[in-house]
């Protein structure tokens, strides 16, 4: 192919996981091509000072070298740290250290299609002949099976027809070597509906260009071309892609120069076979239904979560064609665009999973799924699902759980989730071995199981999910290992980590019930049934021995359970019993102090209203009784009346009845935790089953935005005593959902002290003053404000005097008078 054709193509558009590589095109520079323009004219002047230059931008390289060497050091997986490496070791054409570091980078992660044709193009430039050869084959290999790459795939098919020497000389093993990778590629990129159609033009020119090779004489041989030639011309137009009409002139153009049709003139599809143009039709069909979403996932202008959705919109409506084919290329045309997004990667092996299910190209993408977006538990554990359907062999399986086991997680139970899917896998294999494979030994399946639980124990401690895993052990021990005392053993080590769990101890009874082991039951009832189990697990337990006696027991057996049982159940329901008054008279009080709280609000709102309002309101309520107002007035008091006589002595209960707003809400924090630094995720279940080792619990708070409703991290956990209150803050610094907890015991009365909040009116007030008066006495004395004493009666307190300290007299104040010098001056007036 022409350089000035190479120019014009539509380069692949690359979308990388961090960076998009920018190495250019151009081969490596040798070490002594690295400084072209240098001259031996320059002065010494200019000498010294390039070379000070070059020293220093070496110096520079080094640097960053080292640097990015012990990055890579602590972790491999860094993408933007492997592709600046490659970048500085090329442009220093460090050879050895490149193809190390290129090497290094493939292991882990993938490629993009120019940093694969980049490796190519230095290693051509660094030598010739045959192992050169296969080197640069290898790299085409493992570049086109990372992304659809269409210029990558036509550099490859030009390496192969320009350096292979079978190829070139056109020897019946070349061509055929050729003419399979170009059908490779037409599987691969065939259906690509905007450049597809550039591989079938390439396979063309392949084929005429080994027509003219054949001699003319060769009358068969050249037949069996122009038929090759013509079936390659039929295949590409029943496939829709750009530029169609010109592929159909052009197939009519050459089908004249064999002398098969005459051009006709009227129309474009006048003159060839009716099969090839009703073919035609229907692809150029499917290509117009296909050109708004085409253009709307070329325009790469727009954000790349937008194109996104297109690309899936426009998968959407492939799937709904019913072509797998043309929908794996969509597929792997969005994959190339957005080769991180994880839920891409999900649709797309799911798709083939349930449509495809060819086992070598399913497993092939997972492959590449995993490489991409490796912390996605999820893809991993498909996966191993897939190697099994496609009978993969155990060392495979093994080698990808292996893999998946150096990744990191977002959460627990994607680790649970991977762990349990290699066990199914091994109890399957082990239960129905797959032939003409060795036996695998059970030592495998215990190890698995040895292993999640060391990794799972520690952040998993009194869950379910650690249950059900001991209890999924215990049974394959029991049932497939035929060990029942490495089942007991798998039981025994549940309890030291989750012993306080009812669970645990109940699925251990039940394993000895099955097994007909009744005295190994008894004996495991008798541990722990004086034990502290989470809200009524502790009676329970107790109810449950009775039971067991009753059915499985003698009489002695059910007497001595019975005599043991009794007196705990009558501790338990003492402990119950004064945890509940407790709990009522807390409660009460809380109820109490939240209607003073009412009354005490509604009293200083009138008391903060100013003087000439209230006088306002009391002279408008003067007016009104006159006239129409009269009468509304005087049943207003009559009804007042009796409500007062109504209300009575049952004035505090129905206070107590009437439903409390949340923001007057009070709690009394008595035995409470405070949690800090709670996981944003967590519910009460979840903080009422981290303390169900301690028990005790009464109720959670959690608080939460009042705007948004969501959880602020912080939560109060009410217990029946201290005792299960000090337990509970021993727990300090302990994980709940991967984050670590701060517990403290609650302190409301510090929390009042430090915001100067007091019950009493005068602190309301500000004046920092307390005041024994009666209420009826504290509102007369806020209606007088300003220092006017003059008209002010003894028995009347001036605003800011206080009657529990004395107060020094301004000179300018003028001294209260009494009751008959008050009497005289009214007189003299």
């Amino acid at each position: 192919m022409s350089e000035m054709e190479e120019q014009t193509l539509n380069p692949e558009p690359e979308t990388v996981t961090c960076q998009e590589n920018n190495n250019g095109d151009q081969p490596m520079l040798d070490a002594a091509d690295q400084n072209p323009n240098s001259s031996s004219s320059d002065s010494d002047s200019d000498s010294g000072s390039g070379s000070g230059s070059d020293d220093e931008d070496q110096a520079q390289q080094n640097l960053e070298i080292q640097t990015l060497e012990a990055d890579l050091a602590t972790n491999p997986s860094n993408y933007d740290a492997h592709v600046q490496y490659i970048k500085i070791l090329r442009k220093m054409a460090d050879i050895e250290k490149l193809r190390r570091a290129r090497e290094a980078m493939s292991k882990l992660l993938p490629l993009t299609p120019s940093m694969w044709q980049d490796w190519a193009k230095d290693e051509l430039a660094m030598g010739s002949g045959p192992e050169t050869f296969s080197t640069v084959e290898k790299l085409y290999e493992q570049g086109v099976s990372d992304y659809l790459s269409i210029s990558l795939w036509r550099d490859y098919l030009n390496f192969i027809q320009e350096n292979d020497p079978s190829v070139k000389e056109s020897s019946p093993a070349g061509i055929s070597k050729a003419r399979d990778l170009f059908e490779r590629a037409l599987t691969a990129t065939g259906l690509h509906v905007s450049e597809g159609n550039k591989i079938w033009e390439a396979y063309r020119e392949f084929e005429q260009a080994i027509f003219h090779t054949i001699d003319g004489t060769d009358t068969q041989a050249r037949e069996k071309q122009i038929q090759r030639i013509r079936v390659i011309f039929q295949r590409q137009l029943s496939v829709p892609h750009v530029n169609m009409r010109s592929t159909l002139l052009a197939y009519k153009a050459w089908e004249m120069e064999q002398g098969t049709i005459v051009d006709s003139g009227c129309s474009d599809q006048d003159g060839i076979s009716s099969h090839v143009a009703s073919a035609y039709q229907r692809a150029l069909e499917i290509y117009n239904a296909r050109v708004p979403f085409e253009e709307q996932i070329s325009q790469h202008d727009m954000p790349d979560v937008e194109r996104l959705e297109k690309f899936m919109n426009y998968l959407k409506f492939e799937q709904s064609s019913g072509d797998p084919a043309r929908v794996q290329v969509l597929y792997e045309r969005a994959i190339a665009e957005f080769p991180i997004a994880s839920q891409l990667w999900l649709d797309y092996t799911s798709y083939l999973d349930k449509t495809l299910k060819v086992g070598r190209i399913t497993s092939n993408v997972y492959s590449r799924a995993v490489k991409n977006c490796p912390w996605v538990g999820e893809l991993w554990v498909r996966y191993l699902l897939s190697l099994e359907r496609g009978h993969a062999s155990e060392k495979e399986i093994a080698a990808v759980f292996y893999k998946s086991q150096q990744c990191t997680f977002s959460t627990l139970d994607e680790y649970v989730e991977l762990f349990l899917t290699r066990i199914d896998g091994l109890r399957r294999r082990l239960s129905c071995p797959v032939e003409g494979e060795h036996a695998l030994d059970y030592s495998l399946l215990r190890d698995t199981f040895q292993s999640a639980s060391d990794y799972l124990s520690p952040q998993m401690k009194n869950t379910d999910v650690l249950l059900r895993l001991y209890a999924y052990w215990a049974r394959l021990e029991l049932h497939l290992g035929k060990d029942l005392v490495a089942a007991r053993g798998v039981w025994e080590s549940l309890l030291k980590i989750s012993g306080t769990m009812m669970e645990a101890w109940l699925g251990y009874i039940a394993m000895e019930i099955e097994s007909g082991h009744v005295n190994e039951a008894r004996s495991i009832y008798r541990r722990c049934y004086s034990k502290k189990f989470s809200g009524t697990g502790s009676e329970d337990i107790c109810y449950l021995w009775l039971r067991f006696e009753r059915e499985f027991g003698s009489l002695d057996d059910f007497d001595h359970a019975e005599r043991k049982v009794a007196p705990r159940l009558q501790e338990l329901q003492l402990l119950r019993s004064k945890q509940e008054s407790k709990l009522t008279e807390e409660r009460e009080n809380s109820l109490k102090k939240n209607v003073r709280e009412k009354r005490k609000q509604a009293s200083d709102v009138s008391d903060e209203q100013p003087p000439a309002k209230r006088q306002k309101d009391a002279t408008q309520k003067q007016k009104k009784v006159h006239g129409k107002d009269y009468e509304v007035q005087n049943k207003a008091e009559q009804n007042e009346g009796k409500e007062m006589k109504a209300k009575g002595a049952k004035d505090v209960q129905n206070e107590m009845k009437e439903p409390v707003l949340e923001k007057t809400k009070v709690y009394t924090d008595q035995c409470t935790a405070f949690v800090s630094n709670l996981n944003l995720k967590a519910n009460n279940e979840h903080l009422r089953q981290f303390f169900s080792d301690v028990g005790g619990v009464v109720a959670i708070r959690i608080l939460k935005d009042k705007f948004t409703g969501k959880s602020r991290g912080l939560a109060y956990v009410d217990f029946s005593d201290d005792a299960h209150l000090a337990a509970a803050v021993a727990k300090n610094k302990q994980s709940l959902l991967d984050t670590k907890l701060s517990i403290a015991r609650s302190n409301p009365k510090r929390g009042k002290k430090e915001h100067g909040h007091t019950d009493q009116t005068g602190a309301a007030s500000g004046s920092g003053e307390t005041s024994n008066e009666p209420r009826a006495r504290q509102g007369i004395d806020s209606a007088i404000k300003g220092k006017n004493t003059f008209a002010v009666p003894r028995n009347v307190a001036a605003l800011g005097w206080s009657t529990n300290k004395p107060k020094t007299q301004d000179p300018d104040d003028e001294k209260p008078k009494s009751n008959d010098e008050f009497r005289n001056m009214f007189l003299k007036g």
